[in-house]
This record gives structure tokens, C-alpha cells and sequence, in this order.
């Protein structure tokens, strides 16, 4: 029985190549407007769709595939013997397979274009070719996207014809393109059209977790396409499988990673909270004075690292349990090391570091926010006290800027330069319903805390009290937002913090300005805030 493929495509990548091979296997190609133009452009034989309809392409384009001389032929049921007397007494003759892929319409609104442009860009009939050729699977081979044709060339090279399996899952990856289209379709008028802003989602490939956040609550995680790393796309090389907590986890160390990637920096996470943060001369100097930052909340931690670990890096966490380890890539001795450190030890790798998307989503019961990107350090750097703040200081206070972006509010982030042009996170305060609590009672100690453990180790030949109110002297106190009284500021003189910054805007500005000039404080508002709930 002769065959016949059916082609109108608005993406002709590697078509050339591949309906060649349609007609070399003994496929008949009917096509239309301008995909038959580049395939006889092209050198490839090509029946005009309007010698099998009867009629010429209609209204500018508008009508040329919607004809039961094509439907007829896509849609009867090979093994109904109705079906095919009728199609016989038609003259109707098979359709086997159909190449379609459909106008750009959401490239094209996104350019803000006139509303009839964007009518015209509405494909009617190529979303009823993958409809009805998705809908009679069993027999027909619905090909959507240009990746596929490499592989069914394969089959159709070896066996002549699809597999009923390709066919199944081409038939599903038609559905998915039609609806996509349609959503897209539907959310540009509701808006256009009747003022309704409306989104959609599409996630995909769900796969079941052991449990959810707690043992008893059952969650399965989907995925969306994206070309920035994420928990999505990263490669697992090792390990149990990701729970609930993890893919958490692991988004609220990758963000942080993310902005520190042109450094060697490590980012350690618990509970969607940095306990440690560090920049180094080295990835294993990163680690190192991370992992110093809260050497307690480290154990059972998410590390995320910016650059490809080498055994030195690798070989710091000997002895020490985490999670998940994050990184661009791995040396083949340094992987080979963490493999053998645990069975568990769930290692990823992300490639390349960067951020392309814009917008974030938060989930609520009933409802979806979707807002920008937290983008930015800092809408101006404007030293507001009497004090200046030094411009050797700046840099320290971007890297702080940045861990405080990503903690839990209310917070305040010490950052310190440990040496000359490398910072690290020396004690933060996290998640509290005021300011004064997260600087006091939680920050403060921590500082202390770790001042003690270097204290030990570099065995300086001061008393200890100097050496704390000196390194605490070079530190930058980062506020996610403003003071709305001076208590905090009084906290932070009493333990000789110098250097702070924070947003401003507070109606009591003045009052917390004066407090810091009382105390010798540098104060900078960056007119930016940090909220992270």
C-alpha cells in the first residue's frame, strides 16, 4: 500500500535531512504553503496539498489542510472494515504520518505586537493535524518536534514503521504541545480581551518522594523546562534519591551559589537557612570557612560549591555527614572519593552556574503569587552617618548583602574578611518576629561562638577579649531591612560593631542615624530590603 506523510511545519530545522529519508523509504510527501516551497527549494519531491483537496489554499492561508480528503485519511480506523469501504468509496487515500508544528504564537506576543497580528498567529489548521493524528495513534505518527526525527528515522530504517510505544508517547507529546499552545492562547486573550489576567502551569514527569516534609504526608515532585540549573534538571551521580527537604534545600543553597558563582564560594544550608557561607582563595578554603560558620548545624547539611571540586575539596568532609553535595562538576578522583565516603551521600552536578529566570511563583491554598526576581544588591549605597563607610569595606558588604538576601526574616548576616579579599559569614540571626531578637540572642552568640574557635586555632598573642572586639570591629552588620527604633544599633555598639547596612526608610531614621553617630557607627542605606519569608 503506497504511503504518505503529510508536512507543514513553521520550524524546518533538520527537516531536509529527514524528509529526504521519507522518500527515499517510498513515502509519498503532501504539504503546503511555505514548508512546500523549501522542500522543493530543496530538491525534494512534494505533492501541493491542494491537489489532494480539490482546492486551493483559501483566505490567505486560513483554510488549506481543514478537508475530509485529509482528516479522512488521518482519522479512519485501519481495522474497521466500514472505515475503510467508506474511505475506498471516498478516494480517500491513508495519511501515515504528519510533521506539524504550529505558528509562533507566544514568541510572537511576546513582543507586545497589534492585537490582529496576534490573531493571525493563531494556527487552526496545524492544532487539528496533531489533534487528530494524536487521537488515531494506533495508526498514525504524529511528529511535533524536529528532536524526534533522528530517532524515528532509526525505526523506520529498521522496521518500516514506528513502534505502537514511539507512537504512544509522539501522541502524548502532541496533546502536550496543543494544550501549551492553547494555554498560551487563552491567557493572551483573557487579558487582551476581558481585563482577566490569567496563568498557567505545566509540570511534568512526577515522580512519587518516600514522603513529604513529615512521614506521614505522602508528595510526588514534577518538573518544568528550564535551562537554569535547578533541582529539576541537575544530574544525580550518586546517592539515595532526593526527598521533600532536599529539593528544598537544595534550590535555597543553589540561589545563593548562584550569585556568589564568579568566586570560589561554598554555601552550606539547613532548613532553607545558610549556616555558613565563605568565599576563598580555594574551593577548599571556601569549604573550610564555611563550614566554620556553624560547625553544628553543618552536620546533616546541603554544600553547594561554585567551582569543579578537586580531591582537596572533596577530602575536607572525611568524617563529616551531609546530604547533598552541589557543584558545576567533579574531578574523577575527587567523585570516585565522595562515592566511596557514603552509598547515601546524594552528589549533583549543574554545569555552569547562572540565573535566567524571572519570575518566582509562591504556592497558597486556593491561589499563586507570581513576583520578579529578588534582582539586586542595592538601589544606592549611601553613607547616611557622620563615620564613613570605608570602600575597602564595600565588597565585604555586598558578599553580607547577599547571604542576608537569602535567609529567613527577620535577619541579621556579620560577614567578615578572614583574609585579604575573602569573606565568610561569622554568625547570623534568623527567622525571629523582631530584629533586636535575631541580632542579641542569636547572631551574637554564634559570633562569639566561632570567635572562640579561632581564637583557639591561630593562638594569637593577644588577650582574647582584644582579639574578639578587634575582629568584630572589621565586621559589617547586614539588616534585611530597616530599623524601625534604635535598639539594635544599641546592641551592635555594645559588642563594637562599626559597620552597618541596611535599607532605610523607616519614619524613625533620624533617630536610629543619631544613635550610630553617638556610637561611631558607618551606616549605609541601600534603599533595597531583603525580605525572604
Amino acid at each position: 500500500m503506497e504511503k504518505r506523510a503529510l508536512i507543514s511545519v513553521t520550524d524546518k530545522k533538520d527537516l531536509k535531512n529527514f524528509a529526504k529519508t521519507l522518500v527515499d523509504l517510498g513515502f509519498e510527501i503532501i504539504s503546503t504553503g511555505g514548508t512546500l516551497k523549501f522542500l522543493l527549494d530543496s530538491g525534494i519531491n512534494a505533492t501541493p496539498i491542494d491537489n489532494v483537496t480539490g482546492f486551493k489554499e483559501m483566505i490567505g492561508g486560513r483554510v488549506k489542510t481543514l478537508h475530509p480528503n485529509i482528516h479522512g485519511g488521518i482519522l479512519y480506523i485501519r481495522d474497521d472494515k466500514e472505515h475503510v469501504n467508506e474511505i475506498n468509496s471516498e478516494g480517500i487515500k491513508p495519511i501515515d504520518i504528519v510533521i506539524c508544528n504550529l505558528y509562533p504564537f507566544k514568541e510572537v506576543v511576546a513582543k507586545n505586537p497589534s492585537l490582529e497580528d496576534a490573531i493571525e498567529n493563531i494556527d487552526i489548521g496545524g492544532v487539528t493535524l496533531l489533534r487528530a493524528a494524536a487521537k488515531n495513534f494506533k495508526y498514525v505518527t504524529v511528529i511535533v518536534d524536529p528532536s524526534d526525527y533522528a530517532s524515528i528515522t532509526k525505526e523506520l530504517l529498521e522496521r518500516g514503521n514506528t513502534s505502537y510505544e514511539t507512537r504512544k508517547k509522539l501522541c502524548v507529546k502532541a496533546f502536550s504541545h496543543t494544550a501549551d499552545y492553547d494555554s498560551a492562547i487563552d491567557s493572551y486573550f483573557s487579558e487582551v480581551l476581558t481585563d482577566n489576567k490569567k496563568i498557567r502551569f505545566s509540570f511534568d514527569s512526577g515522580k512519587t518522594l518516600r514522603y513529604g516534609e513529615n512521614w506521614h504526608q505522602n508528595a510526588s515532585f514534577f518538573k518544568k523546562d528550564t535551562v537554569e540549573p535547578s533541582a529539576s534538571n541537575m544530574k544525580q551521580l550518586h546517592g539515595k534519591v532526593l526527598s521533600y527537604n532536599n529539593y528544598f534545600d537544595i534550590e535555597a543553597a543553589l540561589n545563593v551559589a548562584k550569585e556568589l558563582s564568579s568566586y570560589n564560594a561554598a554555601v552550606i544550608v539547613k532548613h532553607l537557612n545558610p549556616c555558613g557561607i565563605a568565599t576563598g582563595k580555594s574551593l577548599f578554603d571556601a569549604l573550610k570557612n564555611a563550614w566554620d560558620g556553624d560547625r553544628v548545624s553543618a552536620y546533616g547539611s546541603i554544600i553547594a560549591l561554585t567551582k569543579k571540586v578537586d580531591l582537596k575539596t572533596a577530602s575536607f568532609l572525611k568524617g563529616r555527614f551531609v546530604e547533598v553535595i552541589i557543584a558545576p562538576s567533579f574531578d574523577d578522583d575527587a567523585l570516585e572519593f565522595l562515592k566511596n565516603k557514603s552509598k547515601d551521600l546524594r552528589i549533583l552536578e549543574t554545569g555552569k552556574l547562572f540565573t535566567s529566570e524571572d519570575k518566582v511563583y509562591k504556592f497558597l491554598i486556593g491561589g499563586v503569587i507570581e513576583q520578579d526576581r529578588p534582582k539586586g544588591l542595592y538601589e544606592k549605597w549611601e553613607c547616611v552617618t557622620e563615620k564613613k563607610f570605608p570602600d575597602d569595606k564595600k565588597e565585604l558588604g555586598l558578599f553580607t548583602i547577599i547571604a542576608t538576601k537569602y535567609t529567613k526574616s527577620n535577619s541579621i548576616v556579620l560577614g567578615m574578611e578572614y583574609e585579604k579579599g575573602y569573606f565568610k559569614v561569622l554568625g547570623s540571626g534568623v527567622g525571629q518576629p523582631n530584629r533586636v531578637d535575631s541580632l542579641k540572642k542569636l547572631a551574637i552568640p554564634k559570633i562569639y561562638e566561632n570567635l572562640e574557635n579561632m581564637w583557639d586555632e591561630e593562638k594569637p598573642n593577644v588577650p582574647k577579649e582584644v582579639f574578639f572586639k578587634e575582629r568584630i570591629s572589621e565586621c559589617v552588620l547586614v539588616s534585611d531591612a530597616f530599623f524601625p527604633f534604635d535598639d539594635t544599633i544599641r546592641v551592635a555598639a555594645e559588642h563594637n560593631i562599626k559597620y552597618i547596612i541596611q535599607s532605610g526608610g523607616s519614619i524613625r531614621d533620624k533617630e536610629v542615624i543619631d544613635t550610630s553617630n553617638k556610637f561611631g557607627i558607618s551606616m549605609v542605606f541601600t534603599g533595597m530590603r531583603y525580605f525572604n519569608h
